[in-house]
């Protein structure tokens, strides 16, 4: 697939086929995803991958904050990745002191651009994903048993698309870019 065709045609895929997620393709996707840009290359974004029905469940049901299109998102997948971020790496020099005013910003920049990665190589590899960010951080760190000092930055339902959804309108370039 032709990097700017693969921008312009993936989408958010919210509905799945029961074909499995394996192991072995999210290994793949992380492969490509592991390229993107960070903070001063701190490769701080991390990926756990929930195949275990019960603990995809738990958090479909006790950690979207009674967001009930994340619940049934999430259970319909039969994949959840959980995007978490090494907390006060990205944006922070070896003191931990903050290397620019924006703090911790960049660790979520840094999500940001390995969420779209990981999501076109998926794209890439026939799978679908969507990047929900309506979750209780603390049950899920709990649920899954994230480790300390890891942020959860994204939740990310991953399978074979079972939809095929338009794209929505786009503003136009002369909305989008000030040229001084």
């Amino acid at each position: 697939m032709e990097l700017i065709e693969g921008i312009k045609s993936r989408r958010s895929i919210r509905k799945f086929t029961d074909e499995a997620v394996t192991k072995e393709q999210i290994e793949e996707i992380v492969e490509i995803a592991r390229f993107a840009p960070t903070w001063k290359n701190s490769q701080s974004v991390r990926y756990v991958l929930i195949l275990d029905k019960e603990i995809k469940d738990r958090i479909a049901t006790e950690a979207v904050m009674n967001f009930d299109w994340n619940t049934k998102i999430i259970q319909g997948a039969p994949a959840l990745v959980l995007l978490t971020t090494v907390d006060k790496r990205a944006g922070y020099e070896k003191d931990g002191s903050a290397s620019t005013s924006k703090g911790d910003h960049w660790q979520s920049f840094d999500a940001g651009i390995t969420a779209e990665a990981f999501s076109l190589a998926a794209y890439a590899k026939g799978l679908g994903s969507v990047i929900l960010g309506v979750y209780d951080e603390a049950k899920v760190i709990e649920i899954a048993g994230i480790p300390e000092g890891e942020k959860v930055s994204a939740l990310i339902p991953v399978g074979v698309p079972n939809e095929d959804p338009q794209a929505p309108k786009r503003k136009e370039v002369a909305d989008l870019l000030r040229v001084k």
